[in-house]
């Protein structure tokens, strides 16, 4: 694989009981594609069965993503070179846990690792989230413009109000403001889906206030995400309370010292000549959302927030924590989005096989190298299930970029690797999709192959090429499949 280093070739075991080695991922996005691919460079003759629960592969990357940044999604090319190994079975178009029970597997291969992902996000839990109109997850909005089929009726209001509020201050929340913000005849070159170019072209937002709980040393966001948002074309920065940035950073860490840099110098259009704007807002977390008035009662008309203090004497350290004052703060707005973070949920069937799932961190527990360990009655007592393992943000939370991914997915993998090498106890084995298929068939399930992607992939270029984009994705799982008709 290009540009991805090399993993340790291994003199490993090729067989156990004259059969190679096989293994389920569980999950086609980054985590799963690099994981079976150190899996397969580092046990010969290994063979990889992936199954995604949508008709199509590469899960974050290809459905999170901003589509202006295209560069991000590079290693798709990386994760095609794996799936063109005659050793490995993408199966998509099946719901585990559902189509098929999760205990089927155990019998079939000789270990099973779980990359699916985050499928949820995390709510605020204050008054008025999940009843009033005009508040969205940022996760959903995100979901809603790659042309994710889950929400391709999402139907956001963007035309309610000429102010947005984004509650989070990561990565995440930074692309909901750019796309926002952003002119959106520069998006239409993008696979931004035609449902979603179309809405932001009526949309009325202006302004976009950023709100986050802690102050601007402690932004979960990349230096890159707030440049970018300073050098879009006729948006204005609204300046900072420069008692929040430090007098002196010749002391500071590099990365802090070029962030108060950039907040310092803000954005090279002014107030005067920008068409739109937006602002961070620090030391503020959320009370309650509040209901307009009159005929908007059902709708969002305000957001109350408390105000919050830095705790401790270093107020610029990034760990800093806060904590909530007396004094509140309302901001008026007919639609907020909420980012504060995404999160994974247990597969149906796993407390079945006694499969501990963190459902507070979101996570499966696991000790930290990637191998599933049982439920702990005692601190040290915990003890590894044979043969399961896990990758990316179900192993270790919602966090970091896809690089960081890779590396954490690596780590399961060598992690495995070892333990097979090393005659560690693994599942009972068998011959994986061969033996899969027909329990599947029997079922009248339809999936969805390698080669039957390619088909989708060449239908969505030819779909973006008359638009003059890359692509136009399907949005409905029905259109995906009618491709193969």
């Amino acid at each position: 694989m290009k540009n991805v280093p090399q993993p340790r070739r291994y003199q490993s075991q090729i067989t156990r009981d004259g059969r190679p080695f096989r293994m389920a991922v569980l999950g086609s996005g980054p985590a799963g594609f690099y994981s079976a691919y150190k899996v397969m460079q580092g046990i010969r003759n290994a063979v990889v069965d992936m199954y995604e629960h949508l008709p199509v592969p590469f899960g974050l990357v290809r459905y999170g993503v901003a589509p202006d940044h295209p560069e991000v999604k590079n290693c798709e090319e990386k994760f095609a070179e794996v799936a063109s190994s005659p050793n490995f079975n993408f199966i998509g178009n099946i719901k585990v846990g559902q189509d098929v029970l999760l205990k089927s597997f155990m019998s079939h291969y000789d270990a099973i690792l779980f990359a699916y992902g985050a499928s949820k996000d995390r709510k605020l839990g204050i008054l008025g989230e999940d009843k009033l109109g005009g508040i969205y997850s940022a996760r959903d909005f995100v979901g809603w413009y790659n042309g994710l089929p889950e929400f391709s009726n999402l139907a956001p209001q963007l035309d309610v109000s000429d102010t947005a509020v984004v509650i989070g201050q990561g990565n995440v929340a930074m692309d909901v403001t750019r796309t926002l913000l952003k002119d959106v005849d520069t998006l239409r070159k993008t696979d931004m889906s035609e449902h979603a170019l179309a809405t932001l072209s009526k949309s009325k937002v202006k302004r976009v206030r950023v709100v986050g709980r802690r102050g601007p040393m402690q932004l979960a966001c990349t230096i890159k995400e707030v440049r970018e948002l300073m050098r879009l074309p006729a948006v204005a920065f609204e300046p900072i309370d420069r008692n929040l940035l430090p007098l002196d950073i010749s002391t500071f860490p590099r990365t802090a010292n070029r962030l108060t840099k950039l907040l310092q110098e803000g954005s090279p259009v002014s107030a005067i000549d920008a068409k739109k704007s937006w602002a961070f807002d620090f030391l503020l977390s959320p009370n309650q959302f509040l209901p307009g008035s009159g005929p908007n009662a059902s709708h969002l008309g305000s957001i109350e927030f408390a105000r919050t203090k830095i705790m401790g004497v270093d107020a610029f350290s990034p760990s800093a924590k806060v904590k909530l004052t007396a004094d509140h703060e309302s901001i008026p707005t007919s639609l907020a989005f909420r980012s504060i973070g995404y999160q994974s949920e247990a597969l149906p069937g796993m407390s079945e096989l006694g499969i501990d799932f963190d459902d507070k961190r979101g996570i499966i527990t696991n000790d930290y190298f990637g191998r599933l360990v049982a439920p702990m009655q005692e601190p040290d007592a915990a003890r590894p299930m044979p043969g399961m393992y896990c990758a990316g943000w179900v192993k270790r939370g919602p966090a970091g970029v896809i690089a960081n991914t890779m590396e954490d997915s690596f780590a399961t993998a060598e992690a495995l690797i070892a333990d097979w090498n090393n005659g560690t106890s693994f599942l009972t084995g068998g011959d994986g999709w061969d033996s899969m298929r027909s329990e599947i068939l029997t079922k009248g399930l339809r999936t969805v192959s390698w080669k039957d992607w390619l088909k989708i992939d060449s239908a969505e270029r030819a779909r973006g090429k008359l638009l003059g984009k890359e692509r136009e994705k399907f949005t409905d799982a029905k259109d995906m499949l009618g491709v193969l008709d």
